[in-house]
């Protein structure tokens, strides 16, 4: 999460070129929404009785359950990608590198505005993150997979989002104050939809499915000095501390 803000962060929106980070979670972890109340949402007693970390990101939504899975960030300027009507639609073109991902899975993938049934509440917001839907979260088989999530600072964008390879929802649940079954039954992961767990073939694919959808050539990269100090500032006085995890407290 500090290396994700500090990429947001030094971003100069005139002179940086897009970036696309991805990486993993060892050991799991539960992440907060941006301004979630952990005492609310989460048992906290059963995350210190487990020992399973609590953090924060910078963006909105749900709480979300961090365990197999392959996590995307990206950070860019408006400008930088194909116009947009509305933040919202902005949204729509940028998650439609993982619909074009999920497609060369195999799986039928769409946006919920464009499959659910007619009359179906989208936009409800949830402690959970995988029990609502927005209109531009993906749907497969009409269960959610994955979650994404965005938020602009001083002209630039910043979006990250999980791809669940194995369901673990089920364990994210038992660690929420409520704990209602069908938070469960409507998410899916990759292996439920007979895709192997193959983490270097899955970034690979998704790299491909990025450059391919926004039409850029990626280039391997890592991060500069600038970047780096950040991080580490950002590690130790906010994402390592119980008033911005818990608190929301902080930077």
């Amino acid at each position: 999460m500090a290396i994700d803000e500090a990429l947001l962060r030094s971003f100069d929106p005139a002179l940086s070129l897009p970036v696309l980070r991805l990486y993993g979670w060892n050991p799991p972890a539960l992440s907060l929404g941006r301004f979630q109340k952990a005492a609310e949402v989460l048992d906290l007693k059963r995350c210190r009785a487990t020992g399973v970390a609590v953090v924060r990101r910078v963006t909105g939504g749900g709480v979300i359950y961090h365990a197999d899975e392959l996590t995307y960030s990206l950070v860019c300027a408006p400008g930088q990608i194909p116009p947009a009507s509305s933040i919202k639609d902005s949204f729509r073109i940028l998650t439609g590198f993982l619909l074009a991902f999920y497609r060369t899975l195999g799986i039928d993938a769409a946006y919920a505005t464009d499959v659910v049934p007619e009359g179906t509440r989208l936009g409800e917001r949830t402690a959970f993150c995988f029990a609502g839907k927005e209109s531009f979260d993906i749907l497969a088989h009409g269960r959610k997979i994955g979650g994404n999530a965005q938020r602009r600072l001083k002209g630039v964008i910043f979006q990250h989002g999980s791809i669940p390879l194995h369901n673990r929802a089920g364990t994210g649940l038992s660690y929420m104050r409520e704990q209602a079954p069908e938070y469960v039954t409507g998410t899916l992961s990759l292996a439920e939809c007979g895709v192997p767990a193959d983490i270097s073939s899955l970034e690979a694919g998704l790299a491909t499915a990025f450059g391919e959808h926004l039409g850029v050539e990626l280039q391997r990269g890592s991060l500069s000095e600038l970047e780096r100090a950040d991080m580490e500032r950002l590690l130790v006085n906010k994402y390592s501390t119980v008033q911005w995890n818990l608190g929301g407290a902080g930077e």
